[in-house]
């Protein structure tokens, strides 16, 4: 069985024109030119790392030669690998497929995949509400948990441990909707998430969590909590996978996995261009604002 769980530092990452464009000439022309009309370069800075992550993970770990790698999106705008390669010899034993999923929000773009399982992630960080106070944010967010999980938020201490606390319950939520490809019509109050009391520290992945779904436990569902840095949080939710060949899950529960914080360099190291350079494209990205006012502030 195999996991995968990689983050990249967009918030600090200052491209060179260099990389920038090597970067742009190691995705696919399609998502190179939506990338290209993104208004910040904040946003086009995580979508190219998100891009190079995926091509990354599915060359190393699925063996496709990033010449040979096809990525499209689905109605709900999900990355899935098109017409995949058969990589794997007909004398070994059948592995059972990956899963992977993206995320990227605050100053990280964040991958997790896994064989066997189904895999969806989410980053939140913790920033107070831009044009409300914290209460009239929360009265807004009001349908978006259950009452249990509002009395766990609302006694978190001070305000600030208040809205990581409620970061926290978004991202599980965020994970586990990912992880099933419902997209927006899910009603969030049919999950409700039960913390484990010991504390969230950076460098190490907890996965006490629990979930009720309609009320009832669902055993089935692992997720893996874990912090980027003070602000970050990072949530990965792990279920059985429903496609054939996939492992079930072991009764146990499997060490959880750590992010590991990867370079630019680490993203490139095995890509290999796809077109030709586009000086404009250069040109276009260091007319971006990095971010809207607030953001930046």
């Amino acid at each position: 069985m195999g996991s995968v769980r990689w983050a990249f530092r967009c918030g600090s990452w200052t491209p060179s024109r260099s990389d920038w464009l090597l970067a742009a000439r190691c995705i696919q022309r399609e998502e190179k030119d939506r990338i290209g009309q993104f208004v910040f370069a904040k946003d086009a800075k995580s979508a190219v790392a998100g891009r190079l992550l995926l091509r990354r993970f599915v060359c190393e770990r699925m063996g496709i030669p990033w010449s040979q790698i096809s990525l499209e999106r689905s109605p709900r705008g999900k990355p899935y690998l098109a017409a995949p390669l058969k990589v794997s010899s007909d004398s070994g034993p059948k592995q059972p497929a990956w899963s992977f999923n993206l995320s990227h929000q605050g100053d990280y773009a964040v991958l997790a995949a896994e064989q066997g399982m189904q895999v969806g992630v989410d980053i939140m960080k913790t920033a107070m509400p831009g044009s409300s106070s914290v209460p009239e944010f929360f009265r807004i967010m009001t349908r978006q948990f259950t009452v249990y999980e509002w009395s766990v938020i609302q006694s978190a201490g001070s305000e600030h441990q208040q809205l990581a606390t409620f970061y926290r319950h978004w991202a599980l939520k965020e994970s586990f909707i990912k992880a099933i490809g419902t997209g927006l019509g899910f009603n969030l109050q049919r999950v409700e998430f039960h913390l484990t009391s010991e504390p969230l520290t950076a460098g190490h992945a907890l996965h006490q969590t629990k979930m009720y779904l309609d009320e009832n436990e669902e055993d089935d569902w692992i997720f893996e909590e874990s912090l980027l840095d003070a602000d970050h949080h990072v949530a990965v939710a792990l279920g059985p996978a429903e496609k054939p060949g996939s492992a079930p899950l072991h009764p146990s529960l499997p060490t959880p996995t750590t992010f590991t914080l990867l370079s630019f360099s680490d993203l490139i190291a095995s890509a290999s261009p796809l077109t030709d350079e586009d000086p404009a494209y250069w040109d276009s990205f260091q007319m971006k604002a990095e971010a809207p006012q607030r953001q930046r502030q």
